[in-house]
């Protein structure tokens, strides 16, 4: 909703403007231009960076100053803070990185930035619009209509680079005609009060174009038509940069708790660092005058004045904040909680910022199955039968584990079914189907996101045998028959062993080892269903057992044999392939 009115209230804006002044078009135009040119940049890198970028910005997390690094690199190559931002959000909303490293990233990818700045002013203000764009057009479209990815990337990024150039060559244009009719200088407001005034402006503008980047190349380009003065450019730098934040936090609203918590780190950057800027702006003026000078740029040359000032601008907010990471982290978590503490039944890691890329997204899943899968599918498997889940990792013998474990706990395996599993598996189905259906994933994501769906449906399978076995559990364990009791002690016994070994299998670093056993113990599963059970036999020619009896255990014989083998099954499709699926985050086609 909020998205909604902001893009009406821009339209009307948009519309009004131009109605009382048609000679503001050649602008308007120059700023869409521009815009789309970033649009296509930023598809055309996704191309090529977005699996390797997933890869890079995730590996860098570990360290403040490596996700700092990696988040302006990578904003710089690939002029896209939004996708950088994107890629964090996503990051922290899955659980896949903690809020810090969410943080540095975000905060990296504002110094990163800064280079868009330089390239307006360095080569989009100095060098003949025709010698740079048009070639890059042409080219650019050619290459965008061949069929190959990487030729159809390769096209969107030169038409992308092109596309902005020509923007900004309309932006000054525009500036220098409007000049003719209206002198915005008019408009400027000398002073300290005119920063803040200006600020404000930025902000709105900002909010406007959803780019601070697009709003950036506007006041250079106005700037440099001598449309505004380099004091009231300031303002609107400080305040374009704060607008920013609206675009984040916008990108928010769809996110879980954990994104709304990177927004809010991003919000309190953007303020930290516009309030000091703004109380030592007189001495960061005179650094960037010095600055200046040491580069050997002229002191009159207004449009690198400003791009060094935004550059100085940034870096300073990172060293403002760069100490005290930890205390706006505890911050975040104090003031954004979660509602409620979510139940086992409740996804952890499903929000729609994941459906942003293929690889958080396959990532996600498999770490919310795996969540359902140890939690959910292990309490109600053990507890159907009578059996402690701490009692599964001990060291205790299998016996003992059994012996000791003669009360009924009295659970209802359907309920538990309905009140931890089966929401949680509908969200899961529908997240992976709707991916499959929206998004082109590399075959290794497509083949990985089917093991998923199968291992959900397995594990409703597990669910629903365990669901016929608990009935006799309940019935026949201290009912006074011990043979009865023998059967389903070794039944249990059995289920202990392949509980065990499966959590060994997830936990410890030998896994060859431990799927070895695994493999044994679904080859015997296999080969007991399909044999007689002698013991069975001779308890019911000794009359030691009754019809119904024998019946029931030949019966969970099968279920046994089947919740094993599902268990096993997904125990592999879950922990036997755990590397990271980022690399192949591109079009398969």
């Amino acid at each position: 909703m909020i998205k909604k009115a902001a893009f009406y209230v821009l339209l009307a804006v948009l519309g009004y403007v131009l109605y009382r002044n048609p000679n503001f078009e050649t602008v308007a135009a120059g700023i869409a231009i521009l815009l789309f040119g970033m649009i296509m940049l930023e598809e055309g890198f996704k191309v090529f960076a977005k699996g390797p970028l997933q890869t890079i910005l995730k590996k860098t997390t570990d360290k403040v100053y490596k996700s700092l690094a990696a988040g302006a690199l990578v904003t710089a190559f690939i002029q896209s803070s939004s996708l950088v931002s994107i890629v964090a959000i996503s990051f922290v909303s899955a659980g896949l990185i903690g809020l810090v490293g969410g943080m540095g990233l975000i905060f990296g990818a504002n110094m990163g930035t800064t280079a868009t700045a330089w390239l307006v002013a360095a080569f989009g203000l100095k060098i003949k619009i025709s010698a740079l764009a048009m070639p890059m057009l042409v080219f650019g479209i050619v290459f965008s209509l061949q069929k190959r990815p990487s030729l159809k990337g390769l096209g969107s990024i030169l038409a992308g680079l092109g596309f902005f150039f020509l923007g900004i060559f309309y932006m000054k244009e525009g500036f220098d005609t409007f000049k003719e009719f209206i002198d915005l200088t008019e408009y400027a407001i000398p002073g300290f009060m005119g920063i803040l005034v200006y600020i404000g402006v930025g902000i709105v503008i900002t909010a406007m174009l959803q780019s601070s980047s697009a709003t950036l190349a506007l006041i250079l380009t106005a700037l440099a038509a001598g449309q505004i003065e380099y004091d009231n450019a300031l303002g609107l730098t400080i305040g374009a940069n704060i607008g920013t934040t609206i675009t984040a936090i916008l990108g928010s609203i769809s996110s879980n708790v954990a994104g709304k918590r990177l927004a809010g780190a991003h919000l309190i950057f953007k303020l930290v660092t516009g309030i000091v800027a703004l109380a030592i702006l007189y001495p960061l003026m005179d650094l960037v005058d010095f600055l200046i000078r040491e580069m050997g740029i002229a002191e009159d040359d207004f449009t690198l004045k400003l791009a060094m000032f935004h550059t100085v601008f940034n870096i300073m907010g990172v060293i403002i904040v760069l100490p005290f990471m930890q205390q706006i982290e505890r911050f975040l978590l104090w003031l954004l909680k979660e509602k409620k503490e979510k139940g086992i039944e409740e996804p952890k890691f499903l929000n729609e910022t994941i459906m942003e890329l293929p690889g958080t997204a396959v990532n996600a899943l498999m770490k919310e199955t795996r969540y359902l899968y140890e939690n959910a599918i292990f309490e109600i498997v053990t507890h159907a039968m009578n059996i402690h889940r701490e009692d599964v990792r001990s060291d205790l013998e299998t016996k003992e584990v059994v012996k000791n474990s003669k009360d009924d706990f009295g659970v209802d395996v359907r309920e538990l079914y309905y009140s931890k599993v089966k929401t949680i598996y509908g969200e899961i189905i529908r997240y992976a189907t709707t991916l499959q259906s929206t998004q082109k994933m590399a075959k290794e994501q497509n083949d990985t996101l089917s093991e998923i769906i199968v291992a959900n449906r397995k594990m409703v399978e597990i669910i629903k045998a365990t669901i016929e076995m608990r009935i006799n559990i309940s019935q026949y364990l201290g009912a006074g028959n011990k043979d009865m009791e023998g059967e389903y002690d070794a039944f249990r016994k059995k289920l202990v062993k392949v509980l065990r070994v499966i959590y060994q299998f997830k936990t410890e670093a030998d896994k060859q080892r431990y799927h070895d056993e695994l493999l044994a113990l679904r080859r015997e599963a296999k080969k007991g269903k399909h044999l007689a059970n002698a013991s069975i036999n001779t308890l019911i020619a000794e009359n030691r057992i009754n019809a119904d009896m024998a019946s029931s255990l030949l019966n969970d014989k099968d279920n046994l044999n089947e919740i094993i083998k599902n268990l096993i099954s997904v125990a592999e499709l879950l922990y036997l392939n755990e590397d990271s699926l980022f690399q192949n985050d591109t079009d398969p086609h």
